[in-house]
């Protein structure tokens, strides 16, 4: 046993300890064995009230706490230094200036100089791929989630300096992405980095990803709530309050930065809208069917440009992303506003300032230049694509209802808020996130009934018509699990009583091992057993005796079975979840643990074995 491992104190005894029942006297001291250990945890069979480490933090939750905040300040520092660098290629290259300033590119400048731009932003970034790392390829978030859950949340330390270096290149040069991927993938680096220098466990590791990846977003977007949604629903994949608080931490302390530097004015702001009534909410309703069948096509023509590319182009994957920059460019000079991150599209169109004409453009050249180009494996990001398209969607929906029906309570900027929330929610399948994200970037309360009805059909069409998203196809692909199939890990959640086997089979600590033989052969009560309790003459639990101990032909048939015990019994509390009975089996190296009454120190509830986890988990399957 482990030096380490902390004993319980004795409870009072009362009683015999009966065979059939399994009541009796609790595990004692007896016969120069100690006291059965539970685990490392103190508190699995000792509670301390007044230990300050006790309770949902503890000392490890508060430093996981501590480093969260630090995270929400580098992820705050990641986002101004990726919009810096974005103005800053995208001065140069299309305004022919030193300068910082955030600015869209235009074709007005460089004329058709502009189908060259984009190109060579391509194989910078392919260069930057092949000689750097290829995680920096794609969309940002997939690769986060890949690190989280395939590669114990450990990202390398460079992909934090060539993700946002080489996403401003690219948006800098044209493409059609947005900010927001791309530092996600930062911030998540970020985590990963500060969980691999300071050592903690790969559950914390992720945790401290998920943080960063959250401050990343608060920190480009003023939308930390969403941002905590959004690490919940596409990385942490759990509901744990420490793992909720620190990443509300992160995304926190990113957004109030954000505010003390860029002001709280919302990032597209716009004028009131009117209170929806049930007619346009029908309206808004069909808006998120079509903008779930948008999301379908959009998933399905990014993946069909990746396998093209992968499967037909002879060139190796480095140049695919210059390929990927003729057809922006192309676009580019046929409608400008295709080109670039296009939050000032977003924000037009919400505003109400463009036509029917401009929506339709935007959504047809938008959708071909960010397909291709993201297909192509360039650096690139899905929410502002998405945002973008989907927003020009609602509001051509919208004007096509206006057209048609004279009379239709519709509001074009409420369809347009409608479209960009419902696309983004059918082709990434995060619901809450795209629900809360339109909110608080817009901070219009009359949109919330509208962004629901939306979102939800949309939701619902899209989850109908494809298997896997377009953050999670890449991993179905490649013969990956289905990532989203939201339900609670059944081993925390059920109870080792309610899995346990409480029919417990115990022998006599002063039985001989050929007396024991004979009773395991010819007792048919035995033969379903592999373990069994040893009781002593006072009825105490002394031990556990498995099959091998008993039967081995090179124990002496006389030895008795207390002779025969190596360690004290582990033991657990009926109240603790399959996942900690799991836990404690790895750590002390054994099969079976006795499960005991939390209440009644002095009951035995039952034995609970690897069998008996395999059982419920097949039940629940």
């Amino acid at each position: 046993m482990n030096t380490d491992e902390k004993r319980p104190s004795q409870p009072p005894s009362n009683g015999p300890f009966d065979a059939s029942n399994g009541k009796g006297s609790p595990p004692s001291k007896g016969e120069g064995h100690s006291t059965p250990v539970a685990s490392d945890d103190a508190d699995l069979l000792v509670r301390a009230p007044s230990d300050p480490t006790r309770g949902l933090l503890g000392r490890s939750g508060i430093f996981l706490c501590l480093l969260a905040v630090v995270i929400g300040v580098m992820g705050e520092a990641a986002s101004w230094c990726l919009f810096k660098l974005i103005g800053l290629f995208t001065n140069l290259c299309f305004y022919q200036r030193f300068s910082f300033a955030f600015t869209a590119p235009t074709t007005a400048h460089v004329g058709w100089w502009v189908l060259v731009i984009p190109v060579g932003g391509g194989l910078i970034v392919g260069l930057m791929a092949r000689y750097g790392s290829e995680m920096i390829r794609g969309h940002g978030i997939p690769e986060a989630m890949a690190s989280a859950l395939f590669h114990e949340s450990k990202i390398p330390p460079r992909v934090a300096i060539l993700k946002p270096l080489s996403a401003a290149v690219s948006i800098g040069t044209g493409c059609p992405f947005g900010a927001e991927g791309p530092i996600i993938a930062t911030g998540a680096a970020l985590g990963s980095i500060v969980g691999q220098v300071i050592t903690v466990t790969k559950e914390r590791r992720r945790v401290l990803l998920a943080a960063g990846a959250a401050a990343g977003m608060s920190a480009t977007f003023g939308a930390p709530l969403a941002s905590v949604l959004m690490a919940l629903e596409l990385l942490l994949f759990e509901f744990q309050p420490i793992a909720i608080l620190a990443v509300a931490i992160a995304a926190g302390v990113a957004g109030a930065l954000r505010i003390a530097i860029m002001g709280g004015k919302p990032i597209f702001a716009m004028p009131a809208l009117p209170r929806p009534t049930l007619e346009p909410l029908m309206i808004y309703a069909l808006i998120g069917i079509l903008c779930g069948l948008a999301s379908v096509l959009l998933t399905h023509g990014v993946y069909w440009v990746e396998n093209l590319f992968s499967k037909r182009s002879k060139l190796h994957w480095m140049w695919w992303p210059a390929i990927g920059g003729i057809v922006v460019a192309i676009c580019g000079l046929i409608f400008n506003p295709s080109m670039g991150v296009g939050y000032n599209n977003i924000s037009a169109i919400l505003d109400g300032k463009v036509g029917f004409e401009f929506v339709l453009f935007l959504v047809l050249t938008r959708m071909v230049s960010w397909t291709v180009a993201l297909g192509s494996g360039t650096s690139g990001s899905t929410m502002a694509p998405l945002f973008n398209i989907g927003s020009a969607l609602g509001a051509a929906i919208a004007f096509g209802v206006v057209h048609y029906f004279p009379h239709a309570d519709v509001n074009v900027r409420a369809a347009a808020l409608v479209g960009m929330a419902a696309l983004f929610c059918g082709a990434t399948w995060t619901p809450l996130t795209s629900i809360v994200f339109a909110f608080e970037t817009t901070l219009r309360p009359n949109g919330l009934a509208p962004i629901v009805a939306g979102c939800t059909t949309s939701f619902l069409v899209s989850c109908a018509l494809m298997r896997d998203n377009i953050l999670t196809e890449k991993f179905a692909r490649r013969g990956g699990r289905a990532l989203f199939k939201p339900h609670a890990d059944f081993m925390d959640s059920m109870m080792v009583s309610e899995a346990c086997t409480r029919d417990v089979m115990c022998i006599d600590a002063d039985e001989t091992c050929e007396q024991l033989r004979i009773k395991l052969s010819k007792d048919d009560k035995y033969r379903p057993y592999d373990g069994f309790p040893v009781l002593d003459s006072d009825k105490h639990l002394i031990g556990v005796l498995t099959n091998h101990d008993l039967l081995s032909p090179d124990i002496d048939p006389q030895t008795k079975a207390r002779d025969l015990i190596r360690r004290p019994p582990v033991v657990i509390y009926g109240d603790c979840a399959l996942r900690r009975a799991d836990q404690m089996m790895n750590r002390h190296r054994v099969g079976r643990l006795i499960v005991m009454d939390r209440d009644k120190p002095s009951h035995m509830v039952g034995i609970i074995t690897r069998d008996d986890l395999l059982t419920a988990h097949r039940q629940r399957s």
